[in-house]
């Protein structure tokens, strides 16, 4: 199986695995008990909650949360300001939004935010969008916000651990599995001088914002991604770059979604007329690649980040994301373009 879904999970790293081993067989004291051993799983989550941060802006803390969709609800919800949204958000923000009586604002063609954020209110936009790569003027519609009275929330989930997260924003979710880190953990990092009240009430453990026991095993793996990130970046940027170009170079009779040059270059969302997506995928059972989010998967609707940025229905159902990254090999691309390729123009 060649796999082409980096956007929707990574596969574990091995220093990930190994950071987490002991704590899920020998040491498994609550971390927020007060002897010894749950001392020293406390010493480990703090030890993970730096190498998290460090690749965060400074003047901020890490709350660690179950996810990222925990992380923007408890961003969105907590901070209870008026919240504004780009068009093209994961569904975890613009239900959220749809929740609280929010805005959705418009995207450029290029998935770029076009609308201003509304005075004294929680703007909120991706860095790197999870279905056609572009990266979000971060720097610039936080100084927006913030000339309005309000506050900057940035889903930086698809960018973490992949590029250097800008300053400007009071509020990043991140998630551990999409930097080969575990399922099940992500972060919400806060800027100093930012007030949230809690979702979660009971013990009050993280920080007093999120109750329930922290989970040792969870925290040393995503610290463990989080340091391998930092140390790979500059090799990994260069790595998928040259992935980019190769399945570019093969998809020479499809279209991309999106911009080519402010974008991820992980992610190539292309389509082709004529083409049926469901029977695509079936013919192609030996590549993993997707027809949209992972979390629309099965909705049978068109993807709202398409339509968002201009596509007609029948464009945005011929589209398919392929997602690469550290693990992926040259000969995997070439393979999976040459197959993609061979059973599209069966359908033509």
């Amino acid at each position: 199986m060649i796999y082409l879904d980096y956007q929707a999970t990574t596969p574990l790293a091995p220093e990930a695995f190994a950071a987490m081993e002991p704590w899920l067989k020998d040491h498994f004291a609550n971390p927020h008990s007060a002897h010894a051993p749950g001392r020293a799983a406390a010493a480990a989550v703090e030890a993970a909650r730096e190498q998290v941060a460090g690749l965060l802006p400074t003047g901020g803390r890490v709350i660690f949360t179950a996810g990222a969709t925990e992380a923007l609800n408890l961003a969105i919800k907590g901070c209870r300001l008026p919240v504004v949204a780009a068009a093209t958000e994961h569904a975890a923000v613009l239900d959220c939004v749809e929740f609280l009586g929010g805005e959705v604002l418009p995207v450029g063609n290029d998935g770029l935010a076009t609308g201003l954020p509304k005075a004294k209110a929680l703007f909120a936009a991706m860095l790197v969008n999870n279905e056609i790569g572009t990266i979000q003027r971060v720097s610039h519609l936080s100084a927006q916000a913030h000339s309005e009275g309000g506050l900057f929330l940035c889903d930086a989930v698809q960018a973490y651990g992949r590029m250097p997260i800008p300053d400007g924003p009071d509020m990043i979710a991140i998630s551990a599995h999409k930097i080969h880190g575990p399922k099940g953990i992500g972060a919400l990092w806060v800027r100093d001088g930012v007030s949230l009240e809690p979702l979660i009430h009971g013990g009050g453990q993280e920080q007093g914002l999120r109750s329930g026991t922290l989970s040792p095993a969870l925290c040393a793996g995503f610290g463990a991604a989080a340091q391998l990130a930092a140390e790979r970046m500059e090799d990994d940027t260069v790595h998928v770059a040259a992935l980019w170009d190769r399945a570019v170079s093969a998809f020479s009779g499809w279209t991309i979604n999106g911009p080519t040059m402010c974008r991820y270059r992980g992610n190539l969302n292309i389509r082709r007329d004529g083409i049926d997506v469901a029977r695509l995928m079936s013919e192609c059972r030996n590549i993993a690649f997707s027809a949209g989010s992972a979390c629309a998967s099965g909705s049978g609707r068109p993807s709202h980040v398409l339509r968002a940025i201009g596509l007609t229905d029948a464009q945005a159902k011929t589209s398919i994301r392929l997602g690469f990254g550290r693990y992926t090999t040259v000969e995997e691309i070439d393979i999976a373009t040459a197959t993609i390729n061979r059973a599209a123009e069966a359908m033509l």
